[in-house]
């Protein structure tokens, strides 16, 4: 059964957290989780991803379940027995993309997904697992044509939302046919299996 929790900004509410720990189904401590903070990587300003990976630590996950795995940096073997969380972390929507076909990630988190792992999105992670990834407001600078996403699910969402965006969002809906999802910070779609709420 698919299992998605497509966060704006993480897990950054105390409703959230306990939703993904509805999720997962098993006592914190013994989560493992494997975070991939790639689409970070051309960020800027990276402070977000420190905040994202405390928010991860402050439900109880210990340190020796918390796998980092950049995939700009697959020198070393990653072992993804038994993981339990996918974190994708924000970031440029359109660099994640790239790294992950290039990688060939995609067919690994559809594996893990399949054997029953929580996928969760974080801003650039959310857009990613939906149809198309264009609805991102960060600059495509890595020369893709393709912005078909995970297609995990058939909404596009559009995290850190704000009121003057909406035409945006509209524009995308007529170019794409897709639907767009809306996001504020301290929000996020709950899929489970056919069932989506948004929390």
């Amino acid at each position: 059964m698919k299992k998605l929790l497509l966060t704006s900004d993480g897990l950054s509410t105390e409703k959230i957290r306990k939703e993904f720990l509805k999720l997962v189904g098993k006592p914190a401590i013994n989560i493992k989780v494997l975070y991939i903070p790639t689409a970070a990587n051309v960020s800027e300003n990276k402070s977000y991803v420190e905040i994202d990976k405390k928010n991860i630590f402050s439900v109880g996950i210990s340190e020796n379940n918390f796998i980092e795995f950049d995939l700009d940096n697959l020198g070393r073997n990653a072992n993804f027995d038994e993981i339990d969380a996918i974190f994708i972390e924000g970031g440029n929507t359109y660099y994640l993309l790239k790294r992950v076909r290039e990688t060939g990630f995609d067919k690994v988190l559809i594996k893990l997904l399949n054997r029953g792992a929580v996928y969760v999105g974080i801003s650039a992670g959310s857009i990613l697992a939906g149809p198309d990834i264009s609805i991102s407001q960060k600059e495509n600078q890595f020369g893709l044509t393709d912005f078909t996403g995970l297609n995990l699910t058939n909404r596009a969402i559009s995290p850190h939302f704000q009121k003057k965006e909406r035409g945006i969002i509209n524009s995308f809906e007529e170019r794409t046919n897709h639907k767009a999802l809306p996001l504020n910070d301290g929000q996020a779609l709950l899929i489970l299996g056919d069932v989506e709420e948004i929390i």
